[in-house]
């Protein structure tokens, strides 16, 4: 799937999160990932950019996205 196509998809399914908010959550997890967290993924880490593999892991829901609530409530 295409990074862009990955993005709407989070979006979508996460309506209380916005471009920067997914963009910080994308930015902490691919540093994790640099820093030798292991991937919740069946791919090589040393295959594919670590941006990429986090955007991947957040639209399959294998990560949680918590700390960003809507502000109509």
């Amino acid at each position: 799937m295409k990074t862009e196509e990955l993005t709407a998809k989070i979006l979508d399914e996460n309506p209380n999160m916005d471009n920067y908010q997914l963009a910080l959550v994308v930015s902490k997890r691919a540093d994790e990932l640099l820093n030798g967290a292991v991937s919740k993924l069946n791919i090589d880490p040393k295959s594919i950019k670590a941006a990429d593999l986090a955007l991947m892991e957040i639209a399959q829901g294998l990560l949680k996205v918590k700390g960003f609530v809507d502000a109509e409530k």
